[in-house]
């Protein structure tokens, strides 16, 4: 009996020292970042792990923004010139389908609770409403700036705001009610926008005045302006809220800005034309696309500078990490 009970204590110390020798490879297990490049036509897939590209996937002819599915299955692509939402299944690595969008498409985003995906059209001067429970749209909301560029869901799913090339302000679209409710004056030319993950305040790069505008998002009103790099563009914020990185188009340059006072901490190099960025979820590596070097330049956020720059495809747009 006590060498059957020994035995029995013997396969379960085992057993759990196996389960605990797995389970940090799927708990660990580092996201990817998907790159669309205009030029190429392609999606590049990068292992966050190995900071290397291991798939070059084919999206449409003129790749530009992106989001993915709530269940990380799916990855939406903007198609410019084609007017349609890419789906491209992330397990297989595919195109899978198209939807179709109002005229030249350009930034994508996803509603938090994975309901929604919308895409900007520049000629119609919309946004497109997708439901992803049908990849059908279901209604486009006109917006007041002309060409606008990206729309953006705040995390708690209330709003959505909408920058436009041809304007100084943000547009405000109240999702519950499917139309604008309102517009931020802002400086000339907004660009990318990113929210606190609390919702309570929004950050907009002005591209041709070089300034960001830090938005209270139950105000609506501007409470801070930060001097940026020339031609500000991206923008994103840290998934634990303490900092925000802006892009710096003829810089060549990123900017951390801590949040807690809104002051610049760093001025990072990176490659030319810096656009659209994402950062992992760990907040410890922001992922920079460079429009002109053809590259991701990857950000430790811990000692701010670049630890390696990534070859992908002909004009990077931007990122996304799941």
């Amino acid at each position: 009996m006590k060498s059957l009970k020994f035995c029995s204590i013997a396969f379960a110390a085992r057993t759990f020292l196996l389960a605990a020798l797995a389970a940090p490879c799927v708990v660990l297990a580092a996201p990817f970042a998907y790159v669309p490049n205009e030029k190429s036509g392609t999606v590049s897939v990068i292992d966050t792990a190995s900071d290397t590209v291991v798939e070059e996937i084919k999206a449409g002819d003129k790749p530009r923004g992106l989001g993915i599915s709530k269940d990380g299955k799916t990855l939406y692509v903007s198609d410019q010139p084609n007017n349609v939402l890419v789906k491209i299944d992330l397990e297989k690595r595919i195109a899978s389908g198209t939807v179709e969008l109002g005229e030249s498409p350009e930034g994508v985003s996803v509603s938090a609770d994975g309901k929604w995906v919308v895409a900007a059209s520049e000629i119609s001067n919309s946004v497109n409403f997708v439901a992803t429970s049908t990849n059908k749209k279901l209604f486009a909301v006109k917006t007041q700036g002309k060409n606008p560029e990206h729309a953006v869901f705040s995390p708690n799913g209330k709003w959505l705001y909408v920058s436009a090339e041809e304007a100084d302000s943000v547009d405000v679209v109240d999702v519950a009610k499917r139309k604008q409710v309102g517009s931020i004056k802002v400086g000339d030319r907004p660009r990318g926008i990113a929210f606190t993950p609390d919702s309570k305040f929004a950050y907009v790069a002005s591209e041709l005045v070089s300034t960001v505008y830090v938005i209270n998002v139950s105000t609506k009103k501007v409470v801070a302006q930060i001097k940026a790099g020339n031609f500000c563009n991206g923008v994103t914020v840290s998934p634990d809220g303490n900092r925000v990185y802006i892009s710096n188009g003829k810089d060549g340059t990123v900017s951390a800005i801590n949040t807690a006072d809104n002051k610049i901490v760093a001025t990072i190099p990176v490659g030319k034309r810096p656009w659209n960025m994402a950062i992992t979820p760990d907040s410890k590596k922001l992922y920079v696309a460079n429009g002109r070097s053809n590259s991701v330049s990857v950000i430790d956020t811990e000692s701010l500078t670049v630890s390696i720059e990534i070859k992908v495809g002909e004009t990077p747009w931007g990122v996304v990490i799941n």
